[in-house]
C-alpha cells in the first residue's frame, strides 16, 4: 500500500474564532464565499477531507481514565472523585468549532454542479462526522443544543437556546447516521472513512445509547432503550452478512492478535474495516510512536484488576482458583488467554535491544506491571517505529456489539455467540462461550462488578462484558463501558499492582532465578561492587519497600509485610448520577442563561 498522509487542506475556509460566536457567521467574512468554493466533485472533497477525524495511536494512550490501567497523569475522572469539581473547574469540552465547520459544508454543499449521488456521498460523509461530534457531546452533557446549519449573529433565539434534551438530540445523531449508512461510498481513499466504517460506528452508538437507555434510570427514558438495541443488532449483522470482514485468523493464537497492534501495514487485513496509515517518512507526517509513553519511562500501567479478567487457556476463570489473590507476578501469567502475553508484557518478554529477558521496573504509583499494546518492540528504527497502521475500526468490535445488542434484548440464541465471541475466542485458541452453562452459573465476581445486570441472560451478557474488556483493552473503550453500564462505582477501587508476600528475592523472568530483591526501609541499598549477584551472575536489581508514603523505592499495601503494589491512596467517590456527566461550563452559563446543569452540577 502506498502510505498516505492526511492533512487539513482547506484551512483557508475554517474560522478560529472562540467560544459562542466560532459557529456564528454564514461564512468567515476575510475568506472565499461558498459560491466560489463550492464547484466541483474536486471542492466537496478538499472540504470534507478538511474534516477528516478518526482515531490512531493516541488510543493506546486513552485508557487512563478507567480501571484498566494506574496513572500519575491529571485524568479528569480521577480529579473529578478526589476533588470538589464544579462547572468553574471543569471547562474543557464546550467546544463548537467542529460543528461550525461542518454545517457550513452541509450548507453549501448543494451548490456544487455535480451529480445527487456525488451531492449524497459528501452531505452523509459531513453528516457521519456531525453524528461523531454530537456523541461526544451527549456523552459527555447528555443534554446540549442541537445545531443543523450555521447561525447568522442576529438570531438571539437560536444563539441563546436551552440544551435539546438528550433524546431529541440522538434522534438527529441516529437520522444522520442513517442517511451516511445508505449514501457514502464503498470505494474511498485510503485511510478515510467509507460505508463499512459509517455503519461500524453506527452500530457503536446505537449500542451505546441503548445500554445507556437501559441501565440509567434517572434519564427516564428505559422504555426506548429497545428500539437502539435492535438498530445496533441490525447494522452490526448488515456488517457481518456482507461477507467483506473476518477475523484475523493464521491459526497462531500466540501472535494474531498481537499482529493487529504492530503492523506497519494494515490495508489489507480483513479485520480492519477502517485503518488510519502512519508514514513517519513524510515531512509533516505525524508519528505512531508511543513507546516512550507506554512502556519506558512509563505514566500509565496496567491494573491487577484487568490481569485479573482473562480466562485461563482452558476458559475457566483465573479467580476460581484458590488462592488467586496471592500469586505473584510469573505465577499469574501461566495458562492463560494469550491475548494477555499481547497485551502486557509478560514474563521472559524480550525487546528488539534485550540480548536477556527483560525485566519489569518497579516504581513507585505504579504497578509493576508494563503496557504491550502499542508498543513496537521488534525494530529500534525511528522511521519504522513511526509508521505502525492503527486499526481505527475493527470487525472484533462489531462482532462483540452484535452479541451485547442481542444478549440485551434478551434473544440471544447460541447461534448467535457462535458467529460472533466465539470468532474472536477461536482466534485466541479459548473455548467457545456456551450459552447454557454461562447463565447456570454467572461468575460470582463479575456479578458483584455489575449489579445491575439480571434476567435469565445475566451470566452471557457478564461474559460478554469480560470478553469486550478483554478484547479491546487499552485501546480507549473501557471508559465508556463503564458510564453506559451504569458501572462508575467501580472508578473508585484504586489500581493495585503486583503481589509480593514481603521482603526477600524475586524472579520476574520466569526462569526461577531471582532478579530482584525488596528491602526494608532501613537497609541501605549497598553499592553496585557489594550487591548480591544470583545465579546468571547478574546483579540483583534492588527496591526499598515500606508502607504508602515512606522514603522507599516502591510502596507495598501491608508495608514490609507484603501485599499489592500500591499507586496512591487518596479516597474516591464517584457520586451518582452526578458524575457519569459534565457540567457546562460556568462562562457559558453566563453568556447564556438558557443553559442550565443537570444532576447537581453547579
Amino acid at each position: 500500500m502506498k502510505k498516505i498522509s492526511l492533512y487539513i487542506l482547506i484551512g483557508t475556509i475554517m474560522i478560529t474564532a472562540s467560544c459562542k460566536k466560532e459557529f456564528l457567521d454564514r461564512y468567515p467574512q476575510t475568506e472565499i464565499s461558498p459560491e466560489l468554493f463550492f464547484k466541483s466533485e474536486n471542492d466537496l472533497s478538499l472540504y470534507v477531507n478538511g474534516l477528516w477525524n478518526q482515531p490512531g495511536t493516541g488510543s493506546f494512550l486513552s485508557d487512563q481514565n478507567s480501571d484498566n490501567l494506574a496513572t500519575t497523569g491529571s485524568i479528569e475522572v480521577k480529579n473529578v472523585m478526589t476533588g470538589t469539581p464544579s462547572s468553574k473547574t471543569l471547562t474543557d469540552g464546550w467546544d463548537w468549532k467542529g460543528l461550525r465547520d461542518i454545517n457550513y459544508f452541509l450548507v453549501n454543499y448543494n451548490k456544487a454542479s455535480v451529480s445527487q449521488e456525488v451531492k449524497d456521498h459528501y452531505a452523509g460523509l459531513a453528516r457521519y462526522y456531525r453524528a461523531k461530534f454530537y456523541m461526544g457531546m451527549v456523552k459527555r452533557y447528555s443534554d446540549v443544543p442541537w445545531y443543523s446549519s450555521t447561525v447568522n449573529p442576529s438570531d438571539s433565539a437560536e444563539l441563546y437556546k436551552a440544551a435539546t434534551p438528550r433524546a431529541a438530540v440522538m434522534d438527529s445523531v441516529m437520522a444522520d447516521l442513517d442517511f451516511a449508512s445508505k449514501h457514502v461510498r464503498e470505494e474511498v481513499p485510503a485511510g478515510t472513512p467509507g460505508v463499512w466504517a459509517v455503519k461500524a460506528f453506527y452500530a457503536r452508538t446505537a449500542l451505546y445509547e441503548g445500554t445507556y437507555r437501559k441501565y440509567h434510570t434517572e434519564l427516564n427514558i428505559a422504555s426506548s432503550a429497545s428500539a437502539f438495541l435492535q438498530k445496533a443488532k441490525d447494522v452490526s449483522l448488515d456488517i457481518i452478512s456482507s461477507g467483506k470482514f473476518q477475523i484475523y485468523n493464521t491459526g497462531n493464537p500466540d501472535k494474531d492478535y498481537g499482529t493487529l497492534f504492530a503492523s506497519a501495514d494494515l490495508s489489507g487485513n480483513k479485520e480492519v474495516i477502517l485503518n488510519t496509515p502512519y508514514d513517519a517518512s513524510k515531512t509533516g507526517a505525524s508519528s505512531s510512536n508511543n513507546n516512550g509513553t507506554v512502556f519506558g519511562d512509563y505514566e500509565q500501567s496496567p491494573s491487577r484488576d484487568l490481569i485479573q479478567t482473562y480466562l485461563m487457556k482452558d476458559g475457566t476463570s483465573f479467580t476460581a482458583i484458590k488462592g488467586y489473590e496471592t500469586l505473584g507476578f510469573v505465577d499469574e501469567f501461566q495458562n492463560r488467554d494469550p491475548r494477555m502475553k499481547q497485551t502486557i508484557a509478560f514474563p521472559g518478554f524480550k525487546r528488539a535491544t534485550d540480548t536477556k529477558p527483560y525485566l519489569q521496573r518497579l516504581n513507585k504509583n505504579f504497578t509493576g506491571y508494563h503496557q504491550l499494546k502499542g508498543y513496537y518492540s521488534t525494530t529500534t528504527d525511528n522511521i519504522a517505529l513511526g509508521s505502525f497502521d492503527y486499526a481505527a475500526y475493527r470487525y472484533a468490535e462489531v462482532l462483540l456489539t452484535y452479541a451485547e445488542a442481542v444478549a440485551e434484548l434478551g434473544t440471544i440464541a447460541q447461534a448467535d455467540l457462535d458467529l460472533s465471541v466465539n470468532l474472536v475466542r477461536r482466534r485466541a485458541g479459548i473455548p467457545d462461550l456456551n450459552l447454557a452453562v454461562a447463565n447456570a452459573n454467572p461468575d460470582v465476581l463479575l456479578a458483584a462488578k455489575y449489579p445491575d445486570v439480571a434476567g435469565a441472560q445475566k451470566g452471557t451478557i457478564l461474559e460478554i462484558r469480560r470478553e469486550r474488556r478483554v478484547e479491546l483493552a487499552l485501546e480507549g473503550f473501557r471508559y465508556d463501558d463503564l458510564m453506559r453500564w451504569h458501572a462508575g462505582k467501580l472508578l473508585e477501587k484504586i489500581p493495585e499492582g503486583m503481589y509480593f508476600p514481603g521482603l526477600g528475592k524475586y524472579d520476574l523472568t520466569g526462569d526461577g532465578i531471582p532478579d530482584i530483591i525488596l528491602i526494608g526501609k532501613d537497609t541501605d541499598i549497598p553499592s553496585e561492587a557489594n550487591k548480591e549477584k544470583n545465579a546468571l551472575g547478574d546483579v540483583l536489581v534492588y527496591y526499598k519497600a515500606g508502607s504508602f508514603g515512606e522514603d522507599v523505592t516502591v510502596y507495598l499495601r501491608n508495608g514490609v509485610a507484603g501485599g499489592t503494589l500500591v499507586t496512591e491512596t487518596a479516597a474516591r467517590n464517584f457520586a451518582e448520577p452526578k458524575y457519569y456527566y459534565r457540567p457546562i461550563p460556568y462562562t457559558q452559563t453566563v453568556l447564556n442563561p438558557n443553559l442550565t446543569q443537570i444532576f447537581g452540577w453547579q
